[in-house]
């Protein structure tokens, strides 16, 4: 049984930033509110993290400015190879259960062939797809809130690609139900495709946390 074998828990949002850094394909450290490990025999074979989103825009969108502030993103997801058969959604079921009165957001970036499965196996709600867009980057693959302010990047745009826009609320049944009326985006059905897994054989160093 996975639950014999794994423990989902609690960590420091430090014990993430060699995960981040380099074995996740997005090779940056996102803002982190909750990190959460995945432990075998008390050895880390993965992370994730929540965090508020970068766009208070989007906060705001979800479920109108009330509840923006509730709002957070499920920004970060990333195990070792050759784990036992659906650990990612027990590893993502196990940290829900961790968080309390949030609305969570979280996307599948078409760009790299992913659709959301783990998300549709632990029940999120589909919202569709992001519109495509360029903004300014940094060229450093820096998020625009750590942009050096003495740098003009505006001639350095690029490109977004589409994404799956996941949400999953944790409240209370009345709750729940109320937020559902206020989401303010359309719910589709999943959407389905070949997904194509991202290289995450870099071997991170064996951190380990006391239970």
């Amino acid at each position: 049984m996975i639950k014999e074998t794994y423990k989902v828990k609690s960590i420091k949002k430090e014990l993430c930033k060699e995960w981040l850094l380099y074995k996740h394909y997005a090779k940056r450290i996102p803002s982190i509110s909750y990190a959460f490990g995945l432990f075998d025999d008390k050895i880390m074979q993965g992370i994730l993290t929540v965090g508020k989103p970068a766009s208070n825009s989007l906060c705001i969108g979800v479920c109108g400015k009330n509840n923006s502030k509730y709002v957070y993103e499920l920004n970060r997801l990333c195990v070792n190879d050759g784990l036992k058969k659906n650990i990612l959604s027990y590893f993502v079921s196990q940290s829900l259960k961790m968080l309390n009165n949030i609305i969570l957001v979280s996307y599948a970036d078409t760009l790299h062939n992913h659709n959301g499965y783990i998300y549709q196996a632990t029940n999120w709600i589909y919202t569709g797809l992001t519109k495509q867009r360029t903004d300014i980057g940094s060229g450093n693959n820096k998020h625009s809130r750590h942009y050096d302010k003495s740098i003009d990047y505006k001639k350095n745009r690029k490109f977004r690609s589409s994404k799956h826009r996941y949400i999953y609320i944790i409240a209370s049944k009345k709750r729940r139900k109320k937020l559902l009326k206020e989401l303010n985006y359309k719910i589709y059905k999943y959407p389905k495709g070949q997904n194509i897994n991202y290289d995450t054989s870099y071997k991170t160093t064996n951190q380990t946390e006391l239970f």
